[in-house]
Parts: structure tokens; C-alpha cells; sequence
């Protein structure tokens, strides 16, 4: 490529980028800093990420300087998914859409301007900011077994060494009721694991030499934080059995994370130098997937076309990003629904009373939520406790009933789907150590009546309308837990329950 063109477009690529991050500029500005200070998201370490993603690019610019080569017509065609996702991110306020979409074009750019070996020399950085995706409330039921795994072993071990201690669900305590600790969302290890993966990411990046090492090393690191949570658990339990409980849940629990993070660190680097003397000691030929540190520039492939046809390719990139940017950044505001008008109210042949929701209820669910809760008796004596959650702005006022449940102490069996008057409910029998069986029940619907049982559906409903129609929809969960598990009685109920926008019957 001759010099003046570089220059040209060396330049058509810096105006491409800009205007990424004025298209962009709602998630880099206001959605990606909200979301690493919510505390249910817990991702204090974000705000690093894009910053060592900008150093490897600096570190790694010869390399970048060293792939330059031809256009791409494969990178223009892979930057239209791109496009799509990120429209549909900003439009519909879904951070982790923007992300992926924002991630994918830093990629599939340059790709389309100076061909694929450029593409791979900024993969690595590009990759890095996908640590900026909030997952711990996307995976929250990876944090509720991560919270049973961390109470479970710690009760085990600490029972194993003379500790007098109980377990009930997530909580582990004395058993005369002296201490009680809960390992509660922030305390299962999700930020620490995402952490120390996104530290052993770069670290392995520059310390191991080929993608295999450097893959092994990056997969160690989620066995090591989930060991050093679990010992964090561990200590916390033994120091209140043994010493001061309040010493224990106050100054210990608050910084002796600080300390086992510091620890998983020194097994990341021993683990390091343990795969490098592993890979010195084999004979080269055995050494899969070694590569060198350099990129040795090639002739690109134009799959065919001659060289002007496939100069087009940075111009028609720079004549399609450009103007989308401009008309995704001037995306009017979210749109947020009318609630559903909805109430529980008495139903004939059920005595009933109205219920308060919990103090935790009204603290952790977010100040807009509208949540009704009334307890019905039968005339054989049979009780159901029915709960209405209308959700606001935030998506994290309603999740599965799913994932809260096993952290109560509570065994999930028998889940199945039964359509009641039209509308169907997702059944699950649920049962503890110190209780029979008794009975469960859920639906979700929304303010147009959209109904559905499927936790799944719900999501790409609302994933579709916040994206599409610029719309948040007002979601209602309803769940029924039961004095026993008679899907009949049950059903009676549900079908005198007018949740269609009427009264009750």
C-alpha cells in the first residue's frame, strides 16, 4: 500500500472512530459507569479495564504497525452484525449489547481497512473490555451455587476441625445462636472470580508465549478464586466459633478479602511458572499452538477482486459507520410503560388477610417497585400466600424465583408447567429438612398482557420491545406458595385470581 494511501486512510479510520464514540457515547459516558457503581453489579474493577486494554495497545503498536496490509472485504461484511447490535443495544439501554457491539467493530475495522492480520494483532486488547460486561446479576444463578458451594465446604471443614456450627441454606451459625453469617450475593465470590480472571488475562498475555499456555493459565484462575472465597468463608466462620464473632462479621470480614485475593495473586504466578517449567521440559515438536512474538506480514488475500475494488472497502465502511453513529447517538429516550392494574383482592370461598411486604423486600427491590401480598385460607384450612411484584425502570426488580430459593435451604423437585384459566403457571414442588413438601407456583405478564411462564420468553420479550419499540415494559410476577403441594387446590385459587387488569373475582 503506498504512502498516500495509508495516509488517506489511516484517516478515514481515525473518523470512523470518533464517531464510534459519539455513537457510543450513552454507554462510555452514563450506562457502563452506572452500572460498575451499582452495588448489585459489584464491579468496582471496570474502571481498569479499559485502561490496560489502551496499554497493550501501546505496548503492541509495533506489532499493530508490522500487520498492516490490504482492505478486506470479509471485515466490512463483518461489521454489519456489529452495526445491527449496537443500535439495538443503544436503543434499548442494554449494556451488554452495547459492549459486545462496541468490542466486535474495534475488531472487524480494522479488519476492513487493513486486512485480517491487523484484525488479530488488536484482538487481544478489543477482547479485554468484554471484563466491562456486567454479569453478576446476568448470572446470578451461577452466584447462588457459588454461595452453596462457599457455605457448604466451609460448614464441612469447620464441623471437620471441632466447630459447634449449623447450616440452614446460604447461612452458616453457632449452634447455640451466638454468630450467624450469611453468604449473602456480595459475599459468593462472583467479583473476585471476574477479577482475578481479568488480571490473569493479562498477565498470562505477556508472562506465556503461546494461546495454549496462555489459555491454561487464564482457566486456572477460576479454581483459584473460588478456593480462596471458600477459605475467606472458612476463616470468617472459625475466628467467630473459636475467637469474637463480632470481631469476625466487623473488621476480619470487611478486609481479610484484601488478603486472600493478595493470596490467589501469588498462586496465579506459581501457577504461571508452573506451566512454563511444564512447557521447557517437553521437546518442541510437542509444543502445540507455539507461535511467534512478531507478526510476519503477508501479502492480504482480496479472495479474487483486484486491488481497487477492495480499496472500496474503507470507504464504503467509513460511508456506513459514520452517519449510523450519528443517527444512533440522537436515539430519543426510553419510554417507560404504565404499570399493569392489577390488585389482590378477597376471592369467594377463601377467607383473607393483607400481608406487609418484608423489610428486606422494600430495601433491596428498587423504590418504584409496587408489591402486594395477601394470604388466603381455604375452607379445609389449607393457606396460600400470594404475591404480586409490579416491576419499574430497573430490570432487577423481578428475576426466576428460581435463584432465590436453594439459598433459603429449600429443595426444588417435580417443576412443571400447567395452564390454569388460560394462563400458564410454572409448579415446583419445594421441600427442607424440617418441613414436608409443600407447594409453589409462578406466572410474569406485562402491561399490553403478555403472559408467560418461561423466564426465557419474558427476557426476549422484554429484550425485543426495549430495542425495538424504545419501550420499558412494566413486568408482574405473581407467586403462590402453598401450605402443601396440591396442584388442584392450587389451581382453584389461581383460577379465581383475575390478574387481567380487573378486580378479583
Amino acid at each position: 500500500m503506498k504512502v498516500r494511501s495509508i495516509h488517506v486512510v489511516t484517516a478515514l479510520l481515525a473518523a470512523v472512530f470518533a464517531a464510534m464514540l459519539w455513537g457510543f457515547q450513552a454507554m462510555l459516558l452514563h450506562h457502563a459507569p452506572d452500572m460498575f457503581r451499582a452495588p448489585q453489579e459489584d464491579m468496582s474493577f471496570g474502571w481498569y479495564v479499559p485502561l490496560f486494554s489502551l496499554y497493550v495497545v501501546w505496548a503492541e503498536r509495533k506489532k499493530i504497525v508490522a500487520s498492516l496490509s490490504g482492505p478486506s472485504w470479509a471485515g466490512l461484511l463483518a461489521t454489519l452484525p456489529f452495526l445491527a447490535l449496537g443500535f439495538l443495544g443503544v436503543r434499548g439501554v442494554q449494556l451488554r449489547f452495547e459492549i459486545v457491539a462496541f468490542v466486535g467493530l474495534l475488531i472487524t475495522v480494522p479488519w476492513a481497512f487493513f486486512g485480517k492480520e491487523t484484525a488479530k494483532a488488536v484482538l487481544f486488547p478489543a477482547l479485554f473490555l468484554l471484563f466491562c460486561i456486567p454479569l453478576a446479576t446476568f448470572l446470578d444463578v451461577v452466584t447462588v451455587h457459588l454461595r452453596l458451594f462457599a457455605s457448604s465446604t466451609a460448614f464441612a471443614v469447620a464441623r471437620g476441625v471441632g466447630a459447634d456450627i449449623v447450616q440452614q441454606g446460604t447461612m452458616v451459625g453457632a449452634a447455640d445462636g451466638s454468630f450467624a453469617i450469611d453468604v449473602a450475593d456480595p459475599c459468593s465470590g462472583l467479583r473476585s472470580l471476574f477479577a482475578l480472571m481479568a488480571l490473569t488475562a493479562g498477565y498470562a498475555y505477556f508472562t506465556q508465549p503461546t494461546w495454549l499456555r496462555r489459555g491454561i493459565l487464564f482457566a486456572a484462575s477460576v479454581p483459584i478464586a473460588i478456593l480462596g472465597n471458600v477459605m475467606r468463608i472458612l476463616t470468617i466462620v472459625l475466628v467467630a466459633n473459636f475467637a469474637s464473632s463480632d470481631f469476625a462479621t466487623g473488621f476480619y470480614h470487611d478486609y481479610s478479602g484484601f488478603v486472600v485475593f493478595a493470596v490467589a495473586i501469588v498462586l496465579m504466578v506459581l501457577t504461571g511458572e508452573g506451566i512454563t517449567r511444564v512447557f521447557e521440559l517437553k521437546v518442541k515438536s510437542c509444543e502445540l499452538g507455539d507461535e511467534t512474538s512478531g507478526v510476519r506480514p503477508r501479502r492480504q488475500r482480496h479472495g479474487g477482486l483486484t486491488p481497487w475494488s477492495s480499496s472500496l472497502a474503507p470507504i464504503l465502511t467509513f460511508a456506513l459507520v459514520v452517519p449510523l453513529m450519528f443517527f444512533q447517538a440522537a436515539t430519543p429516550d426510553v419510554a417507560v410503560a404504565e404499570a399493569p392494574n392489577v390488585h389482590l383482592a378477597e376471592i369467594a370461598g377463601f377467607s383473607s388477610e393483607v400481608l406487609e411486604p418484608s423489610e428486606a423486600e422494600l430495601t433491596v427491590l428498587p423504590s418504584d417497585t409496587v408489591i402486594e401480598k395477601r394470604r388466603y385460607v381455604a375452607d379445609n384450612g389449607d393457606w396460600m400466600v400470594v404475591s404480586l411484584v409490579v416491576g419499574g425502570k430497573s430490570k432487577s426488580s423481578i428475576h426466576r424465583p428460581e435463584l432465590c430459593l436453594p439459598a433459603q435451604g429449600l429443595r426444588m423437585v417435580n417443576p412443571r408447567t400447567r395452564s390454569v384459566a388460560g394462563r400458564d403457571w410454572r409448579f415446583i414442588d419445594l421441600s427442607s429438612k424440617d418441613s414436608p413438601t409443600f407447594g409453589f407456583a409462578y406466572t410474569f405478564f406485562n402491561q399490553e398482557g403478555f403472559k408467560t411462564a418461561s423466564h426465557v420468553s419474558r427476557i426476549f420479550r422484554d429484550v425485543l420491545d426495549r430495542s425495538v419499540l424504545n419501550r420499558i415494559d412494566r413486568w408482574a410476577m405473581v407467586t403462590v406458595n402453598a401450605s402443601r403441594s396440591d396442584d388442584a387446590g392450587i389451581s382453584l385459587l389461581l383460577s379465581r385470581i383475575e390478574l387481567d387488569g380487573g378486580n378479583s373475582k
